[in-house]
Order: structure tokens, then sequence, then C-alpha cells
């Protein structure tokens, strides 16, 4: 599995860290969804223990093997400047054109930056 990501898109990502550790995750989010589920990028202290690195030519992001279902085996991670959210998409189309990155790093428990994925 690979992904594509854009300069702006790693600039964002790496903005996102504030100057802490954690590691990138890209899940499909079920979880308070209230719908079939979305794609997410999470922040998280520690891997778990099966979680396998997915390789990209910027930003190391890792993910579930349970999760590889879900996505392409290339993909493109990018964002525009002005927008909130980021485009996922592969040779197939776009995967998702709002993933959305929650930080759930005990690091920034308590604080209102981590959002919600399911938000629009």
């Amino acid at each position: 599995m690979y992904i594509q990501i854009t300069d702006l898109a790693a600039k964002r990502l790496t903005e996102s860290l504030n100057d802490q550790p954690g590691y990138f995750k890209v899940i499909y989010d079920l979880e308070g969804c209230g719908c079939n589920g979305v794609i997410a990028i999470i922040i998280v202290d520690e891997l778990a223990a099966l979680d396998a690195q997915i390789e990209t030519n910027l930003v190391p992001f890792y993910v579930d093997p349970k999760q590889q279902l879900n996505l392409e085996q290339h993909m493109k991670l990018d964002t525009e400047e002005n927008y909130p959210s980021f485009k996922l998409s592969s040779d197939s189309g776009v995967l998702s054109a709002n993933v959305r990155v929650r930080d759930t790093r005990a690091v920034t428990a308590g604080s209102s930056r981590g959002s919600d994925a399911c938000m629009l």
C-alpha cells in the first residue's frame, strides 16, 4: 500500500502534531458517526502491535491490517490552501473529499483541537 502525499498536505499534517510526538493512522471510522463510516486520519501516542506502516513519499502513516480492506493499494492525499480537510483519492476515484484529522493523543486530552471525523 502506498500514499503519495502532496507538499501542502505534508505541511498541514506536520503542523497538526503541534510539536508533540505522535503517529498518523488512516482509519475507516464507524464510531459515533451515525453513518456508514468515513475515512479519517487519527494521531495516536502509540501504535498497536499489528499496525502496518504504509509507504509514503513524505509523512509516515500506519494502518490496522483489518482496515486495509477499505483502502486502495495506491492513493494520493491532497488538500487545498483554504479548506480544512484533506482529499484521499486513487486511480479508482475519490475515496473521500472530506478527510479530517482527529488528535487522540493523551497530550491533547480535554483540548478542543481534536475534530470529529463525521463533522462537515
